[in-house]
């Protein structure tokens, strides 16, 4: 950093627009956060791009940079193999979890970004506890830190299901991935 008063920079792994509202409002009180999509497990190609383009505009309107990663479908099949009928929260979104923080942490390292955290502990439908235990693993394998957050906590969910409301964020009824959409 060029300026004592400068805030530390985090990346945040964003799953979609409407989660991240409130968590980048939240967290930019003491750092400035870096926006990183990588989500390979939302398929349809229609749905990622989808949700692509809505987190786009999202940090058009906030300034705040944004990385994308690839769109890697094909990845994501082949790591959840044999745990496509898991129910949610068992081992694939374990699995998934890891794939996306692992790829977060990577880019986190590569850019010389020392915090790395996720919106993904804002959905009520995810384990904050688990998400946090594998960021932390993931983070401790690329030398960056993992901030351990449960962005639902203190009403952070309807929180940010209010602000996605006043940007008119196209809203999923699922997390992106396949097999939960059977659920």
């Amino acid at each position: 950093m060029n300026n004592l008063s400068q805030k530390p920079q985090v990346l945040l792994h964003v799953c979609c627009a409407p989660c991240s509202p409130y968590v980048v409002d939240l967290l930019s009180q003491d750092y400035t956060p870096i926006l990183y999509f990588y989500n390979p497990n939302i398929h349809p190609h229609e749905e990622y791009a989808l949700r692509v383009d809505e987190i786009e505009r999202f940090a058009r309107g906030t300034g705040n940079a944004l990385y994308c990663g690839d769109e890697d479908t094909d990845l994501f099949f082949d790591a959840v193999r044999g745990y496509e009928n898991e129910p949610e929260k068992g081992k694939r979104c374990e699995i998934c979890f890891k794939l996306r923080l692992d790829k977060a942490c990577t880019f986190a390292q590569s850019q010389n970004i020392k915090y790395v955290t996720t919106t993904l502990t804002v959905s009520p439908h995810k384990c904050a506890k688990t998400i946090n235990r594998i960021g932390a693993e993931t983070a401790a394998l690329h030398n960056v830190i993992f901030l351990a957050e449960n962005f639902k906590k203190n009403d952070g969910f309807r929180k940010t299901v209010q602000m996605a409301k006043q940007y008119s964020f196209y809203r999923q009824n699922y997390c992106g991935c396949i097999f939960s959409k059977k659920n």
